[in-house]
């Protein structure tokens, strides 16, 4: 990792306090990326076949991998670079308090069938109050303006949850229950080259558009929530819901 300030640099902090995303360029090194590309093809090729259902999320070709879920339980790699010191130095002042890795996964978005995610904010999902969670979106593939890069919408993070309905999208189960207001063009482009990667808040909306492209989009997930945080019963029912409905969510 090569992060100018890091660990803790008072520009990341601001930015994300204020905006609730930011950019962290050169996150991870190219070896580092092809470290991270070179397992997951393995372990898609040799560990996943085995595995349980919650391991991974199919298009809707039933056979390409969308997702993958769970890889700090499955995956010894995944789960050594998660608890990276230098990882959790980085995190610990955005999650104001010690980090606890919740989930490694990936968002695979492959050539020409990858499926769009509809707006949300995570912590439909992550249920944590405080919302004092975030995740690292780690660009495996360049992410373009064509290939389904993620939109977020800045400083959303600071008005709360917002209702939810159920999806019906196969591993993003449950959606906003309104579209955001904010038109696209004044929404942030998540537009990243290998190893880069953006931190954004578990409030932070954010979609991304299918790709339909010949180039894959490859996004490596770490998650991370304060120690501090617990489980919101509300926000709990609401997701078990959406989950029953489209599994595996």
């Amino acid at each position: 990792m090569n992060i100018p300030h890091h660990p803790g640099s008072a520009a990341l902090v601001a930015g994300y306090e204020t905006d609730g995303v930011v950019r962290v360029p050169g996150f991870l090194q190219p070896d580092e990326v092809a470290a991270a590309r070179a397992e997951l093809d393995r372990y898609i090729r040799e560990d996943l076949p085995s595995l349980p259902p919650d391991a991974r999320t199919l298009e809707k070709d039933d056979h390409t991998v969308r997702n993958l879920w769970r890889l700090e339980k499955y995956n010894e790699f995944f789960r050594a670079l998660g608890g990276r010191r230098d990882i959790l130095a980085l995190i610990a002042p955005l999650v104001n308090g010690d980090p606890v890795l919740c989930a490694v996964e990936t968002f695979n978005k492959p050539a020409l069938i990858g499926s769009g995610v509809p707006p949300h904010q995570d912590n439909a999902y992550f249920c944590q109050t405080p919302p004092d969670m975030l995740t690292v979106w780690i660009a495996i593939d360049a992410v373009t303006e064509a290939n389904g890069p993620v939109f977020f919408i800045k400083g959303s993070h600071l008005e709360g949850m917002r209702p939810t309905r159920p999806s019906g999208v196969r591993g993003n189960s449950i959606g906003l229950a309104e579209s955001p207001a904010v038109p696209l063009p004044e929404q942030y482009c998540g537009l990243l080259q290998p190893g880069d990667a953006t931190i954004h808040h578990c409030q932070t909306t954010h979609h991304s558009a299918p790709n339909t492209t010949p180039h894959s989009r490859l996004g490596l997930l770490l998650v991370y929530r304060g120690s501090h945080t617990r489980t919101d019963p509300a926000l709990q029912a609401a997701y078990s819901a959406a989950a029953a409905a489209t599994p595996p969510a």
